[in-house]
C-alpha cells in the first residue's frame, strides 16, 4: 500500500513540474512573441536586460496612474446620508503635464453609480472634472464604489463611500374614523 502511495505522489509531482515547465515555456514564447525587433528587442531576447530608449516614433505607454493628471482628492466620505436621492460627488483635477489631457472612459464598479466627465481635452494647467452620482433609493447600509477614469495620461481610480440611513416612513392615519359615512 505505501509503494501505490508513494508512485502516485511521484506521478503528481511529475505532472505538477511538467505542467509548471510548459506554463514556463508558453509565457517565454509570448515574451519573445512581444519583444520588438529592434536591436534593443533581441538584446532583451539575448538576457541583456537594460532600460528600453524611446524613440520619438514609439507610441506612448498608458501608465496605470498618471503624474500629470492631479486630483484634489481620490476618496470622497459622505458619511450618513438619506436614502432616496442620490448623492453626487464632482472630483476636481488639474493637467500638471505638457500635453492636453483627453478623458477617453469613465466606468463605475456598478450600476448604481452613474459617472459624468469633461468631454473637452484638458489644456496644461486647466482643470477637468469627473462626476460621481450614487443612487441610495434601497441600497441602506454602507456602501463604497469606485470609478475608473481612463485617459491618454493613464488610468486612475476614484472612490466614494458613505453609509445610506433608511428614509423615515411618512406618518398616514391608520384610524379611518376621520373618514365620514353616510
Amino acid at each position: 500500500m505505501k509503494k501505490i502511495f508513494l508512485s502516485l505522489t511521484l506521478v503528481v509531482l511529475g505532472f505538477g513540474i511538467t505542467v509548471a515547465q510548459e506554463k514556463g515555456k508558453a509565457k517565454k514564447a509570448i515574451s519573445t512573441q512581444n519583444a520588438k525587433t529592434t536591436e534593443e528587442g533581441k538584446k532583451m531576447i539575448a538576457g541583456d536586460n537594460k532600460p528600453a530608449e524611446t524613440t520619438a516614433s514609439a507610441a506612448p505607454a498608458t501608465t496605470l496612474v498618471p503624474d500629470n493628471m492631479n486630483f484634489s482628492k481620490d476618496v470622497h466620505d459622505f458619511g450618513t446620508i438619506q436614502e432616496g436621492p442620490s448623492a453626487d460627488y464632482t472630483f476636481d483635477f488639474t493637467n500638471t503635464g505638457k500635453e492636453p489631457i483627453i478623458v477617453q472612459k469613465v466606468q463605475a464598479s456598478c450600476g448604481c453609480t452613474t459617472p459624468s466627465y469633461s468631454k473637452d481635452p484638458v489644456l496644461p494647467g486647466k482643470q477637468g472634472e469627473i462626476k460621481a452620482s450614487y443612487n441610495t433609493n434601497g441600497r441602506v447600509g454602507p456602501f463604497t464604489k469606485t470609478i475608473t477614469v481612463t485617459s491618454n495620461a493613464g488610468i486612475k481610480v476614484v472612490t466614494i463611500k458613505g453609509t445610506v440611513e433608511k428614509a423615515p416612513t411618512s406618518s398616514v392615519p391608520e384610524n379611518n374614523s376621520m373618514i365620514k359615512t353616510n
